[in-house]
């Protein structure tokens, strides 16, 4: 076998490997027993632990849902060091919708848009429940394979008086 046609044929099986990741769906995670993905209804803990957003339908007997900031519990930036931290959006984040038009999509699978107070732009998401604890939430420009996924997770339980 020549030089030549070794390289040729180390950068085929490289190429075909290369198709084959990106035509093979992502990976699912598995829920355990007793923790069956559901709507992503209810209350989470953003993956900042800045916010708490309650998920619910956008009006009453709507299967649209939308997620509104219920809970500042700290203002950190989520930029990095050295790379500013201010928010574009200067309301006051109580009360503001972070989540809207986000219909099912298929199995355990709603899209919709998420807004970024960082910096004042919507993103199109998809929310994707993982058990009865954890949310991933997918941001993204364009189509899905570019863009962030953070986990948000439901508060803990109120402690008793």
């Amino acid at each position: 076998m020549t030089p030549q046609s070794a390289n040729a044929c180390c950068l085929l099986a490289a190429a075909t490997l290369y198709a084959a990741l990106l035509l093979t769906p992502p990976a699912q995670a598995q829920p355990q027993a007793g923790t069956e993905p559901r709507a992503p209804l209810g209350r989470w803990i953003t993956e900042s632990g800045n916010l708490e957003v309650e998920i619910a339908p956008c009006n009453p007997g709507s299967a649209t849902l939308c997620g509104k900031v219920v809970r500042v519990m700290a203002n950190r930036s989520m930029a990095g060091p050295g790379q500013g931290g201010e928010f574009a959006d200067k309301r006051p984040a109580l009360g503001m919708t972070l989540l809207s038009g986000f219909k099912e999509s298929g199995p355990n699978e709603h899209q919709g848009e998420i807004y970024n107070r960082e910096n004042a732009k919507t993103y199109s998401a998809t929310l994707t429940p993982a058990g009865t604890d954890q949310l991933r939430v997918h941001a993204y420009v364009g189509i899905a394979l570019f863009g962030k996924t953070q986990v948000w997770r439901r508060p803990a339980p109120a402690a008793a008086p």
